[in-house]
This record gives C-alpha cells, sequence and structure tokens, in this order.
C-alpha cells in the first residue's frame, strides 16, 4: 500500500509540476530570461565596441576601460599575484546597465503609449447616444429584475 501511495504521489507531482511548467506566465519568463541575455550582449558589444572607443578619444591615456588601482604590486614573473581594484570595469559595467536601462524604459514608455492609443480607439467606438446607454440600462436592469423574480418562484 505504500509502494501505491508514493507512485501515486510522484505522479501528481510530475503532472502538477508539468502544469506549472507548462503555465503562460512561466514559458513567458523563459522566453525572456533568454532574449534579456542576448539583449544585454547586444548592449554590452554597443558600449565597448561603439561608445568606448568614442569615450576613449576624449581621456588621455586611452581605453579607461583597463583603469586600474594598484593595491599590492605583483611579483615580477608571477602572472595574476598583482591585486588590483578594476576600477575601469567597474565604471564600464555601469555605463552598460545606464544603457541597459534606458532603452528599457523607452520600451517601456512606447508600450504605454501604444496601450493608452488602443484604450481612447475603444472608448470612440464604443457608442455615446444617450438613448443607446439609456437602453442598455434599461435592459440590464430588466434582466436582474428577472433573475430575482425566477430565483423566488
Amino acid at each position: 500500500m505504500g509502494i501505491r501511495r508514493g507512485r501515486g504521489a510522484a505522479g501528481g507531482f510530475l503532472r502538477d509540476f508539468r502544469e506549472f511548467a507548462l503555465k503562460g506566465n512561466v514559458m513567458d519568463l523563459a522566453i525572456a530570461v533568454i532574449i534579456g541575455g542576448a539583449f544585454g550582449k547586444i548592449v554590452t558589444s554597443f558600449v565597448q565596441d561603439l561608445i568606448m572607443p568614442i569615450i576613449s578619444l576624449a581621456i588621455p591615456g586611452g581605453d579607461w576601460r583597463t583603469s586600474r588601482i594598484v593595491l599590492v604590486p605583483g611579483t615580477p614573473g608571477v602572472e595574476g599575484s598583482e591585486k588590483a581594484i578594476l576600477i575601469g570595469s567597474f565604471l564600464g559595467s555601469i555605463v552598460d546597465f545606464i544603457i541597459i536601462a534606458l532603452v528599457i524604459y523607452l520600451a517601456i514608455r512606447a508600450l504605454a503609449k501604444f496601450k493608452r492609443q488602443e484604450e481612447v480607439a475603444e472608448a470612440e467606438a464604443t457608442p455615446t447616444d444617450p438613448v443607446v446607454v439609456s437602453q442598455e440600462r434599461l435592459t440590464t436592469a430588466l434582466d436582474r429584475l428577472t433573475q430575482t423574480l425566477e430565483s423566488r418562484g
């Protein structure tokens, strides 16, 4: 009897998990993560390959992404023994973040504007004739009255 219960519980768990995994929200989230990862690579390339070379022209010393603050000098001949704060890399990541945030903000703003246009179009499509509105209200009231009378009788 214990084995049957175990199989049933496992089968129920797998069934529940399958239903959960195939729900629209989970699939949408998975797709968003994949697209977000690809978008992050595009933005990083945009910043590193297009923006940073232009910025490095204005900053003396060349590529500032390699800028570092050396805390402990390394041992000569021993690679990776230097201890440093990679300030240029950190600032580059901040620039990446700002660009991604700006693009997301603009996309959300465009979607909100598009949604408002749809709502305005729906509002304009709705009849505003006072006679039609009165007839709809009267019909709704009559339907509720009929339902109430039927439930009592």
